[in-house]
C-alpha cells in the first residue's frame, strides 16, 4: 500500500542544516497498523508531514498505491489526500463547531449530498461511542472524547491510511488504554491501515504490528513488533523494548562460571516451568535476578535475566534445551 524509498528532508535553521530525514525507506502493507518510535528530534513527525504531503520531500519518492505522492499537484494531490486521514496529538477540533459538524467538515469540503454526510457521521458517532454527544461542543468534552472525535473525523471519507501522530500523549494512563483498544478494533473491523508515530513504547506493545525504530533521522531497525521485541539488534532497539533491569555489579572477573542470560518466552512457552525442569535435568546453580511477563498484541511474552553457574559443557547444553523449546537466551555482559 504505501512505499517510501530513500526519502530525505533538510530544514534550515539558525543554527544550520537540520537533516530530519536521512535516505528512509519503508513500506507498509494494507491492514497493518505500523509504529514508528523514536526520541525527540527522530525524525518520526517530519516522515508522517512528508507522506500526508503536509510537508514536502526533499529526495525520495513515496508511493501511495503506485502513484509517488512526491510528484502529484493539485487536483491530483487532493485526491490522493481523501484517500488517508490524520489524528493530532492535541485534537485539532474546531471549537465553535459541534460534534456533528466537526466530524462532516472533511465530508462538506468533499461536497458531498447532506443526507449522505448525516448518515456517515451517525455512522461514525456509533462506531467511537459518542452518539450523545452528537451536539455537544469540545469544550464540554473529556481528552478521550476529543480524541474519539478525532478518530471519527479522520474516517469520515472512508481513508485507507490514517495517520496518527502522538494521538495518546496527551491522555492520562486508562484513557489511552481505551482509545488504543477503539484503533485496534477500527483496523480489524474495517481494514483501514494506521501509521502511528509515537514515542510510548506501551503504544507500539498494545496496537502495533509493526515497528520502525528512528534515531538521527534514520530507520536504525524495522520488522514485526514481536521480533523486534524479543530479538532487538541495536542499542536503541533494546533501550526501548527491554524493562528488565541489568546491574554492573552482576558480571565480575571473580566468577568465570558464572553467566549472566537474558530468557525471552513466548506464547506459550510463558506458561511453562522450564526453570524448574532445567534445575531438575542438568548440574547448574540457576537464580532469577529479574524479569517481567506481559501481553503485545495478544501474545504472552515473558524476559527473565538468569544467573546460571556450572561447566561450560553443561552450559551449552542448558542453552541447547532452551533453544530446542523455543525459548530464545541471549548473553549479557
Amino acid at each position: 500500500m504505501l512505499q517510501v524509498k530513500n526519502l530525505s528532508k533538510t530544514y534550515a535553521t539558525k543554527q544550520g542544516p537540520l537533516h530530519a530525514l536521512k535516505d528512509v525507506s519503508v513500506e507498509i502493507n494494507k491492514g497493518e497498523i505500523f509504529g514508528f518510535i523514536g526520541l525527540s528530534g527522530a525524525g518520526k513527525t517530519s516522515l508522517a508531514r512528508c507522506v500526508s504531503a503536509l510537508e514536502k520531500a526533499d529526495a525520495g519518492e513515496i508511493l501511495f498505491e503506485g502513484a509517488d505522492i512526491t510528484k502529484l499537484k493539485g487536483a491530483g494531490l487532493r485526491e490522493i489526500r481523501k484517500k488517508m486521514g490524520l489524528v493530532f496529538q492535541h485534537f485539532n477540533l474546531l471549537m465553535n463547531s459541534t460534534v456533528h459538524e466537526n466530524i462532516a467538515f472533511p465530508l462538506r469540503i468533499a461536497r458531498k449530498p447532506k443526507g449522505e454526510i448525516d448518515a456517515r457521521v451517525t455512522e461514525l458517532l456509533e462506531l467511537v461511542g459518542l452518539t450523545d454527544k452528537k451536539d455537544a461542543y469540545p469544550a464540554t468534552l473529556s481528552g478521550g472524547q476529543k480524541q474519539r472525535v478525532g478518530i471519527a473525523r479522520a474516517l469520515a471519507t472512508q481513508p485507507q491510511l490514517v495517520i496518527c501522530d502522538e494521538a495518546t500523549s496527551a491522555l492520562d494512563p486508562d484513557t489511552t488504554k481505551s482509545i488504543l483498544a477503539l484503533i485496534k478494533s477500527i483496523g480489524a473491523s474495517t481494514g483501514v491501515t494506521f501509521l502511528v508515530i509515537t514515542h510510548e513504547m506501551d503504544v507500539i506493545k498494545e496496537l502495533c504490528t509493526h515497528v520502525a525504530v528512528m534515531e538521527g533521522g534514520e530507520i536504525i531497525e524495522q520488522g514485526p513488533v514481536l521480533e523486534v521485541l524479543t530479538n532487538p539488534k541495536t542499542t536503541t532497539a533494546r533501550r526501548f523494548f527491554s524493562k528488565d533491569y541489568v546491574d554492573d555489579n552482576w558480571f565480575g572477573e571473580d566468577l568465570p562460571r558464572r553467566r549472566i542470560f537474558r530468557a525471552i518466552f513466548i506464547g506459550e512457552a510463558a506458561r511453562k516451568s522450564f526453570i524448574h525442569d532445567v534445575i531438575r535435568l542438568y548440574d547448574i546453580e540457576l537464580s532469577i535476578l529479574s524479569g517481567n511477563i506481559e501481553n503485545v498484541g495478544g501474545t504472552m511474552v515473558g524476559s527473565l535475566i538468569l544467573e546460571i553457574t556450572g561447566q561450560e559443557e553443561i552450559l551449552m547444553q542448558v542453552q541447547q534445551y532452551f533453544c530446542e523449546n523455543s525459548v530464545g537466551l541471549e548473553e549479557l555482559g
